[in-house]
């Protein structure tokens, strides 16, 4: 079997944009994959067009080659954007080993370590109130871990002992309203500078036992997570903005995670995220992957989660995926907060071309956040 194209399709769900290419061979096995839709859309589909000539005619079941060669060709370490797109070409390979093998992808990576696969949702609200009412909706639709923003809306405009008087209300009348079964992640999303910030912001929530405080400083202050590490009583959780092996691995070395979160949509795909795994497992720390995107993520994120020992729980964007379940043929959803192990062979899903052709992608901008002195804040 050899490769003969890898072509892209390029849509959007109506919210957000979305890639996914399909990796052609000349048996007749077609493989799919997503790769992140990083920055300007057109920089991963442009990445994707360029190497496509690198893979053409050659074997597909040379996964570690075929990606470790292109890595090695485009000689600087990548960024974001290559990562990104040979994750998606990374699960499309996947998904032609599996499919040739008549069996599911995790049965290549080691089989079925566990039986089915804990999710958790996101929870939002403007209001302490709000908040809590939203996560109830979630308990009663079989969640039992969810995940949230500590901030109060405008929270860039107020004075800083506000915000952290506002995110322990938050964080207390969601708290009281799920009990103490449910587990609650919060979420700072990497939009802090100061560590000391980001200890203020931990110590108000901890009475209400967060399972983990997710990018409470910037990903690259990695001194920063070591310091944080030492000094919270909450486990640090980080990984949705490094990619690859070496920047895990530099974080680990330098203590400063207890949980990470590797996209296997950017961070390199599933062969690149089993070896982060791996690192992770030796080391005494788990892996909360990062989730956001489509369902065909999900599908990645769930063969790697059914075979990696030290796994812990997954994000999953139901509301979100409701949209784009037109995409695939079998949209998967959990049950009881747990998603069932995959049972057809490769991922367990195709793509409907004609549905992803039929929603073309929009014009999608996230704004520019602003502080209340005009200075530019993260997204």
């Amino acid at each position: 079997m050899i490769i003969t194209d890898i072509s892209t399709l390029h849509c959007s769900d109506g919210v957000r944009n979305a890639i996914f290419l399909q990796v052609h061979t000349d048996e007749g096995i077609v493989g799919i994959g997503e790769p992140y839709t990083i920055g300007p859309d057109e920089g991963v589909l442009g990445v994707i067009e360029s190497i496509t000539p690198w893979f053409v005619g050659q074997d597909p079941s040379r996964i570690e080659w075929l990606l470790r060669r292109a890595r090695n060709n485009m000689r600087f370490p990548l960024g974001p954007v290559g990562w990104s797109a040979l994750s998606g070409i990374d699960h499309a390979l996947w998904d032609i080993a599996g499919k040739a093998a008549n069996l599911p992808v995790y049965m290549l990576l080691g089989g079925a370590f566990r039986n089915r696969v804990r999710v958790y949702h996101g929870v939002q609200g403007d209001t302490p109130d709000s908040l809590a009412e939203a996560g109830l909706r979630l308990v009663d639709e079989g969640y039992g871990a969810m995940k949230t923003s500590p901030y109060p809306p405008e929270w860039r405009s107020l004075p800083w002992n506000r915000v952290v008087k506002e995110a322990t209300a938050r964080m207390e009348s969601l708290r009281l309203a799920v009990g103490d079964d449910i587990d609650i992640a919060l979420d700072v999303h990497a939009t802090l500078v100061e560590p000391f910030r980001a200890e203020q912001l931990a110590a108000a929530v901890e009475p209400y036992r967060p399972m983990f405080i997710e990018e409470p400083v910037r990903p690259e202050q990695v001194d920063s997570f070591a310091r944080l590490r030492e000094r919270l009583r909450i486990p640090l959780a980080t990984g949705e903005n490094l990619y690859g092996l070496a920047q895990f691995a530099a974080l680990i070395d330098g203590h400063g995670v207890d949980i990470v979160q590797p996209d296997v949509c950017s961070s390199g795909g599933l062969l690149e995220v089993k070896k982060i795994c791996a690192v992770a497992e030796a080391n005494y720390v788990t892996v909360a992957p990062h989730n956001p995107l489509g369902l065909l993520s999900t599908a990645v994120s769930v063969h790697l989660a059914v075979s990696t020992p030290n796994f812990v729980i997954l994000e999953y964007h139901g509301k979100n995926e409701g949209a784009r379940s037109r995409f695939v043929d079998d949209a998967w959803k959990p049950v009881d907060g747990y998603m069932s192990l995959p049972e057809r062979p490769g991922l367990g899903m195709e793509l409907d071309v004609e549905a992803i052709k039929a929603s073309p992608p929009i014009d999608w901008n996230r704004g520019f956040p602003e502080y209340n002195d005009g200075s530019a804040g993260f997204i």
